[in-house]
C-alpha cells in the first residue's frame, strides 16, 4: 500500500497541520465564549444552556453526517462545514458592535454555538473516515497517536491564548482569529489531492436507507456492536474522574486559580504524552488489548483520584489518566479505520461522535447534580471501579477479544 501511495507522509503532514490550525481557532473561540458568558452572567443556567447548545446539535447530526461522508466526498464535507462555521463566526463578529452589552449578545452567542456544533458534527466523522484513504493500514495507530499529540498541544495552548487575547482585547478579536484559521484550513485542504474514496454505489435509494443500512451493519457485526457499547460506558463512567476533576480539586485541595490551572495543564500534558507514546510505540498489535488496558487504567486511576488526599499524588494520577484516555480513544479510532468496511466508516465515526457528545451530556446531567448530594471522591471510586470491572469483563469476552478480519 505504501508503494501505491508514496506521498502519504507529505499528505498526512499537510492534513494534520491544517486540522491543528482550525482546531486551535475553534478551541480558542469555545473557551472565549464560555468565559464571556460566565463572567457576564455569573449564571449557572446560562452556562448550562450554552453547554447544551454546544453539544446537543453535534449529538443529533453526527450519525446523519457520517452517512453523508460515506455517500459524498469527505474532503469537501470537511471544507464545507469549516466554511459554514467561519461564515457564522464572521456574522457574529460583524454583529457584536451593534448589540452592545444587551442580552442580544448572549442570544447571538447561543445561536452561533448551535451552528458551530452542527459544523463540528459534520466535520469530525469525515475527518476520522478520510485518514485511511491516504495512510497505509500498518501506520494508522502511530499516525492517530501523532494526531492525538497535536490535538493535545493545541488544546493546551488555546486556553492560554484565549486568556491573553481577552485580557488585552475583546471577544470579537478571538472571533477574527477563528475566521483566519478556518481560511487557512480550507486553503490547504482545497489544494490537497486525495485518493478516490470507496463509497456507496450509485443509487436512487432515499438517504434514510443509508442510515438504516448503517444500523444494520453494526447490529450484524457483534464486534462493532460490543465496541460501541464499551465506548459509551467508557465516556459515561469517565465523567466523574475526567470532567469533574476540577470540582474535586476545589472541594478537597482548595479552589485557587493556580490549583485549577495546574490540573488542566497536567491533564493536557498527560494526553500529549499518551499521543507521543502511541506515535512512537504503535500500541499492541492486537488493538483490543491496547483499548482494554487504557480503559482499565482509567478505572483504576479514577479510584486512586478519589482515594488520595495529597495534591502531588493527585496530579500524578491526572497525568497518567491523560495517557490512558489517549490510549483508549486512539485504539477505538484505529479499530474502526482498520476493521470497518470503508464504505461504512463515515457512519461508524458519526455514531461514535453521537455517543461521545450524547453520553457526555448524560453523564454531566446525572453525575453533576449527584455530586452535590453524594461525596464526589466516593462517586469517583464507584465509577472507577465499575469502569475497571467493565474492562475485565470485556477481556474475557471471546467474541470481542478475537480480532475480526480486516474490513469484515
Amino acid at each position: 500500500m505504501e508503494q501505491s501511495n508514496p506521498n502519504w507522509k507529505r499528505k498526512a503532514i499537510l492534513f494534520f497541520f491544517s486540522q491543528s490550525v482550525t482546531l486551535f481557532g475553534s478551541t480558542l473561540v469555545s473557551f472565549a465564549i464560555v468565559w464571556y458568558v460566565t463572567l457576564k452572567t455569573s449564571s449557572g443556567g446560562w452556562v448550562a444552556l450554552l453547554t447544551v447548545c454546544s453539544f446537543l446539535p453535534q449529538t443529533l447530526v453526527s450519525f446523519v453526517s457520517g452517512a453523508l461522508a460515506d455517500r459524498y466526498s469527505k474532503k469537501w464535507l470537511i471544507i464545507g462545514s469549516d466554511a459554514a462555521i467561519a461564515v457564522a463566526t464572521l456574522a457574529l463578529a460583524l454583529l457584536l458592535p451593534s448589540l452592545g452589552e444587551s442580552n442580544g449578545v448572549l442570544a447571538a452567542l447561543l445561536f452561533a454555538s448551535v451552528i458551530r456544533s452542527i459544523g463540528a458534527g459534520i466535520q469530525l466523522p469525515a475527518v476520522g473516515a478520510i485518514i485511511p484513504q491516504f495512510v497505509p493500514e500498518e501506520h494508522l495507530m502511530r499516525v492517530n497517536g501523532i494526531n492525538a499529540t497535536l490535538q493535545s498541544v493545541v488544546q493546551f495552548a488555546a486556553p492560554a491564548a484565549a486568556g491573553a487575547i481577552l485580557s488585552l482585547g475583546t471577544l470579537r478579536s478571538t472571533l477574527w482569529i477563528d475566521i483566519v484559521t478556518a481560511a487557512v484550513d480550507i486553503g490547504f485542504l482545497a489544494c490537497l489531492a486525495m485518493p478516490r474514496q470507496q463509497s456507496l454505489p450509485e443509487t436512487q435509494a432515499p438517504f434514510v436507507s443509508d442510515l438504516k443500512e448503517g444500523i444494520r451493519y453494526i447490529r450484524q457485526n457483534r464486534f462493532f456492536e460490543k465496541l460501541l457499547f464499551l465506548y459509551g460506558l467508557f465516556i459515561l463512567l469517565s465523567v466523574p474522574g475526567g470532567f469533574l476533576a476540577s470540582l474535586l480539586v476545589a472541594r478537597v485541595y482548595g479552589g485557587s486559580y493556580l490549583n485549577l490551572t495546574i490540573v488542566e495543564l497536567v491533564g493536557f500534558a498527560g494526553m500529549t504524552a499518551g499521543g507521543v507514546l502511541i506515535g512512537v510505540w504503535g500500541g499492541f498489535k492486537n488493538r483490543v488489548k491496547t483499548l482494554l488496558i487504557g480503559v482499565a487504567a482509567c478505572g483504576l486511576l479514577t479510584i486512586g483520584m478519589g482515594s488520595v488526599r495529597q495534591f502531588l499524588l493527585y496530579l500524578a494520577m491526572i497525568l497518567f489518566m491523560g495517557v490512558a484516555i489517549t490510549m483508549a480513544q486512539t485504539a477505538v479510532t484505529t479499530l474502526v479505520q482498520e476493521r470497518a468496511n470503508p464504505a461504512m466508516q463515515g457512519r461508524m465515526f458519526g455514531l461514535i461522535g453521537t455517543m461521545y457528545s450524547g453520553f457526555l451530556l448524560i453523564g454531566m446531567s446525572v453525575f453533576g447534580p449527584l455530586a452535590d448530594h453524594v461525596s464526589l471522591p466516593l462517586l469517583m471510586v464507584l465509577t472507577g471501579g465499575a469502569l475497571a470491572v467493565v474492562a475485565l469483563l470485556y477481556r474475557f469476552s471471546k467474541a470481542f477479544c478475537k480480532m475480526p478480519a480486516a474490513n469484515e
